[in-house]
């Protein structure tokens, strides 16, 4: 991505929301998504209007009498990344977006943390949070970013759907962050006088 405008409409949290839950891959009326972004369905008519002005998504095939107008998801990933030559407006927009986008994701990590243990016991031994320090190149690390998409793609929900899943499978989020690590300011060691003030 690299308009500003359309990194500045997606960085809304409905909208992220809205998106988040049309890439489940099943259609959706305004209505349905306003429960799930917690807004009105009105507000998510605009968002999803705001979504489609910038081809995030687009109307979907009509369900029953065909009188709701449905939405989905285009099938188009996206993806952010900081370049050299950004333009300082697109920089701003890109940062805005990433850091939207990391907030939902936390939340959504935050959720499932705190739902754990009502989960059935299968569901919590397959549950994984972990951080792995690792020592790459550039190079290398853009290579385990495409390996990993890959090894993803097969499973993601917008391309496959409930009858091509296995029986019990359900909507379930892989979060992978691949940077190389900023340098950390050392506070130094503590005095002995810590507990003064």
């Amino acid at each position: 991505m690299s308009d500003p405008k359309a990194m500045r409409a997606l960085a809304h949290p409905a909208r992220l929301a809205i998106l988040n839950r049309l890439g489940t891959g099943e259609s959706a009326t305004a209505t349905e998504v306003a429960e799930v972004a917690g807004i009105t369905p009105s507000a998510a008519s605009y968002h999803l209007r705001m979504l489609a002005k910038y081809g995030f998504v687009e109307d979907a095939e009509p369900r029953g009498d065909g009188r709701e107008r449905l939405w989905r998801a285009v099938d188009t990933p996206v993806s952010v990344g900081m370049m050299p030559d950004d333009q300082p407006e697109v920089r701003e927009a890109k940062g805005l977006l990433i850091r939207a986008v990391r907030r939902a994701a936390n939340e959504e990590g935050e959720r499932a943390l705190a739902d754990l243990e009502q989960e059935p016991s299968e569901w919590r031994d397959a549950t994984r949070f972990s951080r792995t320090l690792l020592r790459v190149d550039a190079d290398e690390l853009a290579w385990l970013n495409a390996e990993i998409e890959k090894l993803l793609r097969p499973y993601a929900a917008q391309h496959r759907s409930t009858e091509d899943a296995p029986a019990g499978a359900r909507v379930a989020e892989a979060q992978v962050n691949l940077f190389p690590h900023a340098s950390r300011p050392v506070p130094g060691l503590p005095t002995e006088d810590h507990d003064a003030r």
